[in-house]
Parts: structure tokens; C-alpha cells; sequence
């Protein structure tokens, strides 16, 4: 463990653990640069977080078409548990200080 730790300090090396935590803020460009730098120094040897950003991205591009008809055709306690985490990520954003 301490020559793993060692050798990413060295080569700024990103842990795979640590991309999926960080891919929100990398795709959102709220990262540093030096950050971003080490993820996507990462993305360009590590075919597993490249699939994970490249799902990551087309979930958020899919999610960005659903319409109000694709919510009304869902079995009513899926709608009724959609509608619930929406309601709950509101709620998050309103007792959020940093907002």
C-alpha cells in the first residue's frame, strides 16, 4: 500500500475510486486544472473509467429527453417514486447553505 501511495504521488496517477466520485464535478468543469489534468491523464490509460465517463454522459444526455408524457406512461409507483426523489433533491438544493 505504501509503494501503491508513493507511485500515484509520483505520476499523479488518479485511482479509479476517485473518478467515479469526481465525474460530476469533471463534467460539470468545476474542477481544478491540475485535477482534471491527472483524471484525464488517467481516462487515456484506463479503458474502464473512459466506459464509465462515456455511460456517465449518455445516461445524462438520455435523462435529458424524458418528457412529461414519458412520466405519465410509467406504472403509477414508479411515477409516484420518481416524483418523490425529485421532491427530495428540491428539498436538498433549498436546505443547501452553498445555494
Amino acid at each position: 500500500m505504501m509503494f501503491r501511495n508513493l507511485y500515484l504521488r509520483l505520476t499523479g496517477d488518479y485511482p479509479c475510486a476517485q473518478l467515479v466520485e469526481a465525474v460530476t464535478e469533471y463534467l460539470e468543469g468545476a474542477m481544478s486544472p491540475r485535477e482534471q489534468t491527472r483524471l484525464e491523464r488517467h481516462l487515456s490509460i484506463c479503458p474502464s473509467c473512459e466506459d464509465y465517463l462515456v455511460q456517465f454522459r449518455r445516461t445524462i444526455d438520455l435523462c435529458g429527453r424524458i418528457t412529461i408524457d414519458d412520466v405519465e406512461a410509467l406504472p403509477d409507483p414508479a411515477r409516484k417514486e420518481l416524483l418523490r426523489a425529485f421532491r427530495d433533491v428540491l428539498a436538498d438544493e433549498s436546505s443547501d447553505p452553498r445555494a
